[in-house]
């Protein structure tokens, strides 16, 4: 035990100097702000710009033009935009476009991002003319001097992510305090470990590596944040180290971010992997391998109590006034990284807010919590009935923005209702002896917030067919799209989606059933 004790000591020791280093280093950003003052002087390399969009087509459209708008020379990079199995209409963007090169993957169901880049990449693999990729996800906004950023970046650096800043106007609470803790590492521990020479973590939505680099590894690796870890680690260990650098800006929308952590047990493995490693003449892999083991706020709490009784009580290997000096370094070095953090005092409650988020968190993943949701989930499941279809939609506000969501259409007991997801947030209508009775339910619901369902059975030019059939799931189309040359009603499904789609006014079912009766008497 009391060897155990003196390990935890150590490791906590060293984790608190070095928190107390990083925020020392953290006060002088000048080599920064040099590189962005003389970026625009450096030369330029030929960047080749990879987009990927899975129905995204609004802030797609408005990448394109940004992209159009940079302060880097034309002639000096080229525009590749994946379209991932887009039903939005996204491909209509860039019809006699010639600054852009499209790449249309359709007619096989979506393949990812890991596998539609994987296959660009192997393309230009022999276009000798590139001399770095740019990867972003068509989600983000940038300004106008972001590509001349990243060629001055790429000087004194091979690989590269940069600082996604979020825009928090329309975030709930919990995701306030996960964004002013997301702000709070990149500005902080991310930057002063660059600042250091230290390596960071990829990020796919925005990340910068030098094509020669990719040459040799053969590949790039954005299945999930877990492999982006993991390729981290590889680029560390060939040398090559990815480094953040927050000159390097992005802009994405709440609706469009989710917020991403590598698992605990993901980290615990690769540290194992790579600790047989960490001997070889590579300190920055050595630090990278030791940095997956970095402790979070209740560790570090529960193990400084656990420290300060035992040595206050019992004999231990340093004094009591040696560990609390230690832990009072801690939390120095906690109160001067927030000098150069950029947070508003908002954000800094926010930020003291997120242990207590961290927390919930454990124990909503504990072993047998998640078990006991598990069975809660399955019930509920079983409560619901097997027939149920999910389908993958889009809500519209006034202004046009879309936000991905998800419907899933259930039949239990020959009674049907909808189930409406939005990330985190769900709502389940009433039973009704129809689908498209439950369907109007969630476009009330919805329409009482400003929103509206991107589907068939939402646009005006929609007709139901009465077939006979319970549940109407069945309509005509009577728009032009795809060309006015096809003539007669299309078949469709109230849950379709096309880019020619225009909202239907939502009315009530009573008035639904009045205009109905009064087609019929006119018909009669």
């Amino acid at each position: 035990m009391e060897l155990i004790l003196d390990i935890l000591y150590i490791y906590i020791a060293v984790y608190s100097l070095y928190f107390l280093a990083l925020a020392v280093r953290n006060l002088n950003d000048k080599p920064f702000r040099i590189e962005k003052r003389y970026s625009q002087y450096e030369e330029k390399d030929n960047l080749a710009v990879i987009i990927y969009a899975r129905n995204n087509k609004i802030t797609l459209d408005n990448l394109i033009k940004e992209l159009k708008m940079q302060d880097y020379p034309i002639n000096n990079f080229r525009v590749f935009v994946i379209l991932d199995n887009c039903s939005d209409g996204s491909d209509q963007l860039f019809i006699n476009e010639e600054f852009v090169n499209l790449i249309n993957i359709s007619g096989v169901g979506t393949v990812g991002k890991d596998q539609a880049v994987s296959m660009l990449i192997e393309r230009l693999s022999k276009d000798q003319s590139i001399d770095s990729y740019v990867f972003m996800d068509a989600d983000r906004s940038i300004p106008s001097n972001f590509l001349t950023t990243v060629n001055s970046a790429l000087v004194n650096n091979s690989v590269l992510s940069g600082e996604t800043l979020i825009i928090t106007d329309n975030l709930g609470p919990v995701d306030k305090i996960k964004a002013a803790y997301q702000k709070y590492h990149m500005n902080f521990m991310r930057k002063a470990r660059s600042l250091f020479g230290l390596a960071a973590s990829a990020d796919s939505g925005v990340f910068i590596i030098k094509k020669d680099i990719v040459d040799e590894i053969g590949c790039i690796d954005f299945k999930d944040i877990n492999s982006e870890l993991k390729y981290s680690m590889l680029l560390s260990k060939i040398k090559c180290p990815c480094t953040y650098n927050p000159n390097i800006q992005t802009y994405v929308d709440t609706a469009n971010y989710e917020f991403r952590k590598p698992r605990l047990s993901a980290r615990i493995d690769l540290f194992k992997n790579c600790f047989t490693q960490v001997w070889s003449n590579n300190f920055v892999f050595a630090e990278h391998t030791f940095s997956l083991l970095n402790p979070n706020i209740w560790m570090i709490l529960v193990i400084y109590a656990v420290l300060m009784k035992h040595s206050y009580r019992y004999y231990f290997f340093v004094d009591f006034k040696i560990v609390l000096f230690t832990f009072l370094v801690l939390l120095a070095g906690f109160g001067i990284s927030l000098i150069n953090s950029k947070l508003r005092f908002r954000e800094i409650i926010l930020l003291c807010l997120y242990p207590f988020y961290s927390l919930c968190h454990i124990i909503k993943n504990l072993p047998p919590v998640r078990v006991v949701r598990a069975k809660i989930t399955q019930k509920e499941e079983l409560e619901e009935g097997t027939e149920k279809l999910v389908i993958d939609a889009f809500a519209m506000n006034v202004a046009g923005r879309e936000l991905p969501c998800k419907l899933e259409f259930i039949s239990e007991s020959g009674l049907a209702k909808i189930k409406f997801i939005y990330k985190n947030k769900k709502f389940i209508t009433g039973k009704h002896l129809r689908m498209i009775d439950a369907l109007q339910e969630i476009r009330q619901k919805l329409n009482d917030y400003g929103f509206v369902l991107k589907i068939c059975s939402c646009c005006k030019y929609f007709t139901s067919n009465v077939d006979g059939s319970t549940n109407m799931l069945k309509g005509f189309c009577n728009s032009d799209y795809p060309s006015p040359s096809i003539t007669g009603k299309k078949p469709t499904l109230i849950w379709n989606s096309c880019s020619d789609f225009e909202p239907a006014k939502v009315t009530n079912l009573l008035e639904e059933m009045a205009n109905e009766q009064g087609m019929d008497q006119q018909a009669r």
